[in-house]
């Protein structure tokens, strides 16, 4: 099932793809499940079914996660798919093929929940798995090994790199464990038959981590469409939870060279979002469902069926800096969301429009030639924020480039308070400064708009429609290119707006906690 800090991964890279898209990039997002583990196994076991009919008992459940927090994935990946089996006997008779995968006998610590062989020197007491903090069953069994030892040089030249794996503290630690020494790794098992047979010896099913990390190529076409492979991959990025990363950065750089596919750009391995200081876990009781915190943010009576998701989104990306660990209070993600997204965003949002109907019947007026002093400095604000945006989407930094853009609606605000607009309306002959604020303020919330789509994209579609201006989901694309549409003085004087519904009317923290 999935909890917060499954839908964090997925909303930040959601997020990542939509901004690139409004500035042009092709784009392609790859979400999944993985199914061959033996934690589903025991589970169907449990409930007295088949492993594959419990599997896609599972689907709805993730895809309606997907649905209601607005993650626009290209593809959905089954690691039990057809595809994916194409893509494993593919790529792992090439590995084979090309003298990388051989025969011998594995005993060790094994941990079902990590699906992992670990090393004694590796377990906590000496004899609980490092991550799950259970004691681990000790297994031998006759299996098939990637020679991982053949590519140590050659992985400590990748982490010496310092754009390859990202945060620096991850890639500092993984740089420690392959000096420490690597082991080849078992690549099958043949304790259980729940998982694709070896095609080089049909009595092993191969090992649950081997075919997950091949439904990254499988989602890029790698047996299906090679044509699309060629188009997307090498991927720019690879988003992971830090508690998988050797797996990422270590084995899954391995199988790539010894099947001669290229490596992807990136891997970014963010934090997690933990409860009372812990990493959340079902097993443990210790997490919180996604659409009960996108119910939980969703204002009574807001007529906009997804202000609660856009509401989860935001206040999960602002809230947690994406390369540490970050604590999850309901009472916390609602004072955010009454700071920024209805008393600073929605508030300022809800202002202009309502002063442009009452004072110019929702004509947008022209500023007054040469204006200066504080409508140049929100303008000077509004033309920098792009840039410093751009530097923290690339850093995959979420949190640091809503921080940015809240700047400019701080500012925004700020001036509304100096400027004082009702005062220059009872005054005639302040009718051009009046026009001038008014229209430094909308130009303002139209740059705000495609600046905050990625992160709470339905209020920025809506705001969009009261604007009028070209949704942000046809930037990018249909003739409007990112750097045109963030360009001060888009609108027009004569642009006529209108006055929409609300974005976010305040929570009352006893309705939010239930």
């Amino acid at each position: 099932m999935p909890h917060l800090g499954h839908a964090y991964e997925k909303i930040a890279a959601d997020a990542l793809v939509r901004y690139k898209r409004l500035a042009g990039f092709d784009t392609r997002l790859v979400v999944g499940s993985d199914e061959h583990s033996q934690s589903v196994a025991r589970e169907a076991a449990a409930k007295g079914m088949d492993p594959q009919a419990y599997a896609d008992s599972m689907i709805p459940t993730w895809e309606r996660m997907y649905e209601r927090l607005q993650v626009d994935y290209s593809e959905f990946v089954r690691t039990s798919s057809d595809a994916n089996r194409a893509t494993t006997e593919q790529f792992l008779q090439r590995v084979y093929d090309n003298g990388f995968i051989y025969k011998g006998k594995y005993s060790g610590y094994y941990c079902p929940s990590c699906e992992q062989y670990y090393q004694e020197r590796e377990l906590l007491d000496g004899h609980r798995c490092p991550e799950h903090q259970v004691v681990l069953e000790y297994l031998e069994e006759d299996n098939y090994f990637l020679k991982l030892t053949a590519f140590t040089d050659r992985l400590i030249e990748l982490h010496e790199r310092p754009d390859f794996l990202q945060p620096e503290a991850r890639r500092n630690e993984m740089l420690n464990v392959i000096r420490e020494g690597l082991q080849d790794v078992s690549i099958s098992r043949g304790f259980t038959d729940w998982g694709f047979p070896l095609p080089f010896d049909r009595s092993q099913v191969i090992y649950v981590w081997f075919d997950a990390l091949l439904a990254y190529v499988t989602g890029a076409g790698f047996a299906t469409d090679p044509p699309q492979f060629e188009r997307y991959w090498p991927c720019d990025v690879h988003v992971i939870g830090k508690g998988i990363t050797r797996f990422h950065t270590v084995m899954w750089p391995v199988m790539l060279w010894a099947a001669g596919v290229e490596l992807p750009h990136r891997v970014y391995s963010h934090g997690y979002i933990n409860i009372g200081g812990e990493k959340m876990s079902k097993s443990k009781g210790i997490f919180f469902e996604p659409l009960a915190l996108a119910d939980s943010l969703q204002a009574p009576g807001n007529v906009r069926p997804l202000a609660g998701s856009d509401a989860a989104r935001y206040t999960m990306l602002r809230e947690v800096p994406f390369d540490r660990d970050g604590d999850f209070t309901l009472e916390t993600f609602v004072d955010r969301y009454n700071a920024d997204l209805a008393n600073d965003f929605g508030n300022l949002a809800s202002r202009v429009l309502k002063m442009l109907k009452q004072y110019t019947a929702g004509v947008v007026p022209a500023p007054a030639p040469g204006a200066a002093g504080l409508h140049d400095e929100l303008r000077q604000v509004a033309e920098a924020l792009p840039a410093a945006v751009a530097r923290r989407m690339d850093a995959l930094d979420f949190s640091g480039a809503l921080e940015e853009t809240w700047r400019l609606v701080g500012r925004a605000n700020k001036y509304v308070e100096e400027a004082r607009p009702w005062d220059l309306k009872k005054d005639p002959a302040r009718a051009d400064e009046l026009g001038t604020v008014l229209h430094t303020l909308v130009e303002t919330l139209r740059i705000l708009t495609y600046l905050v789509s990625p992160f709470v994209p339905d209020a920025a579609d809506s705001l969009a429609q009261q604007l009028r201006v070209p949704r942000p989901m046809a930037v990018g694309k249909d003739g409007y290119a990112l750097d045109e549409v963030l360009r001060w003085g888009g609108l027009a004087e004569g642009h006529q707006t209108e006055v929409g519904d609300v974005l976010f009317p305040r929570l009352d923290r006893v309705v939010a906690d239930g």
